[in-house]
């Protein structure tokens, strides 16, 4: 069966290579006679695949000794309160850059725990840029500040990573870790889902620098300390074993790619082509300011939203999948993550000139 091209915004489409391997290793996962899915997450072959996806993730970040990497469950939703609970007592004010969907979440989760600070905001732009880093209103002492680096329902993205000085920085990266190098050591703590450029929905990394990982408040239920997860190396109950090990096939794959360097080149080149072929465009375009435009997540619509239905139609019949932009935001939007090759990327802008000509 041929596969289409998966554009969807998560789970997103996983490398062909990482998926054939997957195949070859279910039913007899390295001459165990069992699946990967079946061994013991305390057995020493589980163990070492742990290990080196540890190992490798921290080579293609360069995270250093100072920091604990956990692999967890409960997707980045639930880091919007974990955050809070471990590095905030209640009496404590977080500082909160709201730029979309996924940033507004987090401050209603937020607010549950603490007091909350929201810096800046783009609601009045329908979130469709990035504040002015002069113009956000920090608290002083703020017991951390909290971004989203990409915003996938919008299609906003940071292309700077705040100074906040001592206050740790805290970051969402669900959709943009691995997408290209990162200066990991500007962060307190970051955190991602896995589902978008690490493999399947079930596992979330953190990274966490080591003098943070003692809860600043008493009675946090230890499946939701950070510091019980770097005692335990993140084995304090089950962990997703399945989604722990196509992570470290993803983290071996991308490596052998030539690392996030190598990532972030094809990465901008299929973003620079697809808003290139919008905005040279008079019947698609994109809303976004062009400094605040997503490598990962772009949404565009088009002249006639009336024939919106009729183009994801026809983009389906040729394989184009998953195109269809948020309910709140409408119209299209591609979604090119890592797995996404850039000649998929080119089909794409080739589908779309197709459509618009034939409209002509």
């Amino acid at each position: 069966m041929s596969r289409v091209l998966n554009f969807s915004p998560g789970p997103a489409a996983l490398p062909d290579a990482v998926l054939e391997r997957i195949r070859n290793d279910i039913p007899d996962w390295q001459g165990s006679g069992m699946s990967v899915m079946e061994v013991s997450h305390r057995g020493k072959d589980f163990m070492a695949v742990a290990e080196k996806a540890e190992a490798d993730f921290r080579t293609l970040l360069g995270i250093n000794d100072d920091y604990s990497v956990l692999f967890l469950q409960g997707g980045a939703t639930l880091q919007f309160a974990m955050t809070v609970l471990n590095l905030a007592q209640p009496s404590d004010t977080a500082d909160y850059v709201q730029t979309g969907s996924w940033s507004k979440k987090a401050i209603a989760e937020a607010s549950r725990f603490c007091n909350v600070n929201v810096a800046a905001s783009s609601a009045d732009s329908s979130h469709t840029h990035i504040p002015d880093a002069a113009t956000w209103q920090l608290t002083k002492d703020a017991a951390f500040l909290h971004y989203t680096p990409n915003e996938t329902i919008g299609g906003v993205e940071f292309h700077f990573i705040p100074k906040t000085g001592s206050v740790p920085l805290v970051a969402d990266m669900s959709s943009t870790i691995l997408s290209r190098p990162l200066e990991v050591n500007r962060f307190g703590l970051i955190y991602a889902g896995a589902q978008k450029n690490i493999g399947p929905a079930g596992i979330t990394i953190v990274i966490i620098r080591k003098d943070l990982l003692e809860p600043r408040r008493d009675n946090v239920p230890t499946l939701l300390t950070y510091k019980a997860f770097a005692e335990s190396g993140s084995m304090t109950n089950t962990p997703p074993t399945f989604a722990w090990y196509v992570a470290g096939l993803v983290f071996e794959h991308t490596l052998a790619l030539g690392g996030l360097d190598a990532m972030g080149k094809i990465n901008a080149r299929k973003a620079r082509k697809l808003y290139a072929a919008i905005d040279d465009s008079d019947f698609y375009s994109n809303p976004v300011a062009q400094d605040a435009r997503s490598w990962m997540n772009v949404p565009f619509v088009l002249a006639e939203p009336s024939l919106d239905a009729d183009f994801l139609s026809r983009a389906d019949a040729a394989g184009l999948a998953n195109l269809k932009g948020h309910r709140s935001v409408g119209g299209m939007r591609a979604s090119m993550y890592n797995a996404m090759p850039e000649s998929g990327v080119d089909t794409l802008i080739e589908f779309m000139r197709e459509f618009e000509r034939s409209r002509a």
